[in-house]
C-alpha cells in the first residue's frame, strides 16, 4: 500500500523516491498535475495578484489535486515572485500536497557548483528543511558533474532528482544535440549523456530508479535512448500540444515510466474544486490507457 511507504518516524523516508513513485503512479495513474499560480490564471479565477490571491488559488489547487495524483509539481518561480509571502504558501503547499498522499515534485531548476549546490540541495532535499520535496528538477548543463551535490543529497534523503534532458524550448537543440566525445559513453549529444549518467545512478534499481529525466512531450520524436530506468517527467501535455499519441510515440517502450505533466489545461478549468479534479481524471484516464 501506498500509505506504508510514506513515512517513518524520524527525518528518513521509508523507502527510496523511485519505489514510492512507482507504489503510487501504479495506484493513482502517471499524471503530474502542475501548480502554477502565473498571474493570468489568478486573474482567471478572479483572483488578485497578490500573496492572499496566490495562497487562495494554490491551496484550492492542492485541495483538488493531491488527494487524487501521484504526484504534483508546484512551479516555485510563481510562489518566489511574491517575496516571503509567497515562500510562506509554498511551505503549506509541500505540506498539505503530502498530508493529502500525493508526492511532491519541486520545479526549481537550480544548477550551480560546489557549496552553492549543497546549499540548494539542503534547502530542496533536506526533510529538516521547510521547504524539502520529494523530488526537484535540476539543470545538469554546467556539466553532469555539477548535479553531483543533489544526486548526494538525493540518496542521503531518499528523495529523487529529474535532470534537464531533451527539453522543448527554443534554442535547446543548441546545446542537447550537440556532439562530443565522453570519456566513458563514447561520442553523444549532450542529451545523450545526461541520459546515460542517469541510467548509470539508476543501474540495478527496483522497481525503478529515483534518477529521472526531464524529456518534453512537444519535441516530436527522438532517437536518444530513454531507458534509463528511472522517471521520465514529460511536461507540455495539454495547453502546450502534448496529449497521449505524442507521448506514447516520443516515449515507445518507455511509455510505462512517464510522467505526463499539465499544468494550464487543468488549472484553467478552476476555481471549483470538482470542476479541477474532473479535468485532472480526464487527463490522467487518457494517459493510464497508454501502460494498461
Amino acid at each position: 500500500m501506498l500509505a506504508s511507504l510514506r513515512y517513518e518516524r524520524g527525518p528518513r523516508l521509508s523507502a527510496p523516491f523511485g519505489a514510492r513513485l512507482r507504489a503510487a503512479m501504479d495506484q493513482r495513474g502517471p499524471l503530474c498535475p502542475g501548480i502554477d499560480p502565473h498571474a493570468a490564471l489568478l486573474r482567471a479565477w478572479g483572483l488578485d495578484d497578490t500573496p492572499a490571491g496566490l495562497e487562495r488559488f494554490a491551496l484550492t489547487a492542492v485541495e483538488a489535486l493531491a488527494p487524487v495524483s501521484a504526484v504534483v509539481k508546484p512551479q516555485s518561480a510563481f510562489f518566489e515572485r511574491h517575496g516571503s509571502r509567497g515562500i510562506a504558501v509554498l511551505e503549506r503547499v509541500l505540506a498539505e500536497s503530502r498530508a493529502a498522499g500525493a508526492l511532491v515534485l519541486l520545479d526549481v531548476k537550480r544548477g550551480d557548483i560546489g557549496t552553492t549546490a549543497q546549499g540548494y540541495a539542503e534547502a530542496y532535499l533536506d526533510p529538516a528543511s521547510s521547504l524539502a520535496a520529494d523530488a526537484i528538477t535540476v539543470s545538469p548543463f554546467l556539466g553532469f558533474g555539477s548535479v553531483q551535490p543533489f544526486v548526494d543529497a538525493a540518496r542521503a534523503h531518499d528523495a529523487g532528482l529529474f535532470v534537464l534532458a531533451l527539453t522543448s524550448n527554443p534554442g535547446a537543440d543548441q546545446v542537447q544535440h550537440a556532439r562530443a566525445m565522453h570519456d566513458r559513453f563514447g561520442s553523444l549529444s549532450v542529451a545523450g549523456t545526461v541520459l546515460a549518467e542517469l541510467a548509470a545512478l539508476n543501474e540495478g534499481a527496483e522497481p525503478l530508479g529515483s534518477f529521472g529525466a526531464v524529456v518534453g512531450a512537444t519535441i516530436g520524436r527522438t532517437e536518444e535512448d530513454l531507458a534509463i530506468n528511472g522517471p521520465l517527467l514529460a511536461p507540455g501535455v495539454g495547453a502546450q500540444g502534448g496529449d497521449a499519441e505524442a507521448v506514447a510515440r516520443i516515449f515507445g517502450d518507455q511509455v510505462g515510466n512517464v510522467l505526463p505533466s499539465s499544468s494550464r489545461e487543468i488549472l484553467g478549468a478552476g476555481p471549483s474544486v470538482n470542476a479541477l479534479r474532473e479535468a485532472a481524471a480526464r487527463a490522467n484516464d487518457a494517459f493510464r490507457a497508454l501502460v494498461v
